[in-house]
């Protein structure tokens, strides 16, 4: 009898436990927006004067100062909902989905940093209406940038995240992941006529099949891409596996112009952009937060190297860089505790 009742608590932790995996699986991306909402945030559109349509977020009245978030690639203003609540207590909190992503127009006409700095600088003009923290994650912290360097007298200060500033120029690109199995796939995928689906074809060729190997990533990638035909206006999302393994699948199936992408490739997203220059203009506060660096080889594995982060520190007139102990890209979502704790931090010291 003893042996039964260990045997049947043995199981019931059993149950639990895998009930309580499933259920983080499954709610992973649905708790935080829940959160979000409930903090207060609403979603919005505004038109410009030249008749761009942004979508935004807006947080409650709650901080006296007014913080832009700008995402980066291929994700949406939603991507901050983890650090968007605790935020929201300290900032008047905006985030925008970029030119192309999102709910924002999707005009190739505007896909240059220069033309999206222009566009939310005038966001800042007609609808925040006052001096503003900004805080931009990967090409959204290259805006980011731009704005402080050229439109001093909205900016207050920026925090930029991860930003990949000298490994995009035209003679390091090539040796980094993001233009291996990003950019430069999606070429390759244009000129081939075996595979229809991008999703699909990028699957069958990700850096990550060879660290969980060809039986795994087959069975993870016939899931994700039957997924995506079943739902075709939503981010992927396999239950049986863990927030960070989905994170890989969902961040491709946002709602994205490749078009976007395309400037990346033909390098047009940097028109006028000298990053040295602009870094040199930028005169207000700035914190970089960098990420682990890690390389495959030659193949850099991060936005920018560990010298890159230091150049850019240097070169901003009250620069200071801070390391984060992610591996990840997504500095805000893989570490919002640290992220949020250093745009609080931020705030104070502009006071």
């Amino acid at each position: 009898m003893k042996k039964m009742i260990i045997i049947g608590l043995v199981l019931l932790v059993i149950v639990l436990l895998v009930g309580s995996y499933l259920y983080t699986n499954m709610t992973y991306m649905k708790k935080p927006l829940k959160k979000m909402y409930n903090a207060g945030f609403t979603e919005k559109q505004i038109k410009l004067k030249d008749g761009t349509v942004l979508n935004y977020g807006e947080g409650p009245r709650n901080g006296k100062t007014a913080l832009l978030l700008i995402h980066g690639q291929g994700m949406n203003w939603k991507d901050y909902a983890k650090v968007l609540p605790e935020l929201s207590k300290h900032y008047h909190v905006y985030a925008v989905d970029c030119h192309g992503h999102g709910e924002s127009d999707w005009n190739p006409k505007k896909y240059t940093a220069k033309a999206m700095a222009r566009d939310f600088a005038e966001f800042i003009e007609i609808e925040i209406g006052e001096r503003t923290v900004l805080s931009g994650h990967s090409s959204g912290g290259m805006i980011a940038a731009w704005m402080a360097a050229y439109y001093p007298e909205l900016v207050l200060g920026t925090v930029i995240e991860d930003s990949p500033f000298f490994s995009t120029e035209l003679d390091r690109r090539e040796n980094t992941y993001v233009w291996v199995y990003g950019f430069q796939m999606y070429q390759d995928f244009k000129n081939q006529n075996e595979v229809k689906d991008y999703f699909t074809y990028s699957l069958e060729r990700s850096y990550w099949k060879k660290l969980f190997g060809d039986f795994l990533w087959k069975r993870f990638s016939k899931d994700a891409v039957s997924y995506h035909e079943k739902h075709p206006n939503e981010p992927v999302h396999l239950f049986y596996l863990p927030p960070q393994i989905n994170r890989m699948f969902e961040a491709e199936t946002y709602a994205y112009d490749r078009k976007f992408g395309e400037t990346f490739y033909d390098h047009s997203w940097f028109e006028d952009y000298k990053q040295e220059e602009v870094l040199s203009e930028i005169k207000s506060p700035t914190v970089f937060l960098k990420a682990k660096t890690t390389y495959d080889d030659d193949l850099l594995v991060a936005a920018l190297s560990d010298e890159d982060a230091d150049r850019v520190v240097e070169l901003v007139e009250q620069g200071i860089r801070t390391d984060i102990d992610t591996p990840g890209h997504d500095i805000h979502y893989d570490k919002p505790k640290e992220f949020t704790e250093i745009l609080i931090s931020f705030l104070e010291d502009l006071k």
